[in-house]
């Protein structure tokens, strides 16, 4: 296996540069052909939140790719020991465990206006088993973030081979009508993300079939992932939401919960 000498992060800015500033990777699949998994975990002063439901997923992923390592909590502990929000980023490939830090940028600026969004025009591919796993296989979700921040948007959305809505580039999305909140299936081909999971634990959910024409029967809409807990959405494709009460809600129990002191054995 040949191996490679890396500066960590060396693209990245300053303030995401922590933890060593090299490293030993084996250029594996992982790192040649993105045959590898992540996990992104919010930090809220020294607690990583829903840590056990991140490292659920990663065993998932590494046991669909045929490799495995154990991630004890003591590497957990020497990455979460910093006051105030950050982030911890796990990486795994068949010869490779990586933890990288860095700060959480999403802003009280951007909960307070909510997030503008817009329907991507690359199609996510529900036939793939990739696409229900966080892989380092991630291209079209970097590209379209990017373009999407590059437009004036927030983020983009994603519609299968069907023209069915699927998810964001890093987040999941829920529609609410009346008193009912309403979410793609996972078959439509998305990540069935821990935030989803949270939401879909917390209050009544259909996971259904949504197409992007019925997004204007729809009061309220918000979108989920890790970083951002629960975002609202001001606007869809043109079409605005005047109404927050449910994300706002489900924010204020989730920030609740990543208070929570935590303690390991």
């Amino acid at each position: 296996m040949e191996k490679m000498k890396s500066e960590t992060n060396k693209t990245e800015s300053k303030t995401e540069k922590q933890g060593a500033e090299w490293m030993q990777l084996l250029l594996d699949e992982g790192y040649q052909f993105g045959l590898g998994a992540f996990e992104t975990i919010a930090v809220e002063d020294g607690y990583p939140v829903f840590l056990e439901w991140h490292l659920e997923r990663l065993r998932e992923a590494m046991q669909f790719m045929g490799f495995w390592h154990e991630v004890s909590q003591e590497q957990i502990r020497q990455h979460t020991e910093k006051i105030g929000q950050t982030v911890l980023k796990i990486m795994a490939s068949k010869e490779n465990l990586v933890f990288v830090t860095r700060k959480n940028h999403y802003t009280k600026e951007q909960y307070d206006r909510g997030f503008q969004m817009d329907f991507s025009s690359v199609r996510r591919n529900e036939t793939s088993p990739l696409t229900y796993h966080k892989t380092m296989n991630y291209g079209d979700c970097i590209l379209e973030k990017r373009r999407a921040v590059q437009s004036g948007i927030d983020e983009r959305i994603f519609l299968n081979t069907r023209g069915e809505i699927c998810e964001g580039t890093t987040t999941n999305i829920f529609f609410r009508k009346a008193e009912k909140l309403y979410t793609p299936k996972k078959e439509c081909g998305l990540l069935p993300g821990v935030m989803r999971r949270f939401v879909i634990s917390e209050t009544d959910v259909e996971e259904s079939v949504i197409f992007p024409e019925q997004i204007k029967k729809f009061d309220e809409c918000f979108v989920t992932n890790s970083l951002i807990g629960i975002m609202p959405v001001q606007s869809l494709a043109g079409h605005i939401f005047t109404e927050r009460t449910t994300a706002h809600q489900l924010q204020s129990v989730y920030k609740t919960i990543a208070r929570k002191p935590i303690t390991f054995r």
